[in-house]
């Protein structure tokens, strides 16, 4: 049976992602262009944003206009110019 110390496994593990990590050079330049890729990608998101709200309107009122001029043109029984009944008021 392989018992191992919990605090030696901690230390191990410790010890070698830190070695990993001592490795790892960052370019002299990394944060401007992930700044600026993220730049991009939010004037892209604001653009398509507003694209598909003009695209939304502009169908919404065009979709208005059409009904409104396939509503028949001749009076209905609404607005079929008879005299409404008077409320009388006290």
């Amino acid at each position: 049976m392989n018992h191992t110390d919990p605090d030696r496994t901690e230390r191990e593990l410790t010890e070698a992602l830190a070695a990993l990590a001592g490795g790892v050079r960052a370019a002299p330049d990394a944060y401007r262009t992930a700044r600026g890729e993220w730049l991009r990608r939010e004037r892209r998101r604001r653009l398509v944003l507003a694209v598909l709200i003009t695209v939304v309107f502009a169908l919404a009122t065009l979709i208005g206009l059409w009904v409104l001029n396939e509503a028949p043109s001749h009076p209905g029984v609404i607005f079929s110019g008879l005299a409404s009944p008077q409320v009388g008021t006290r």
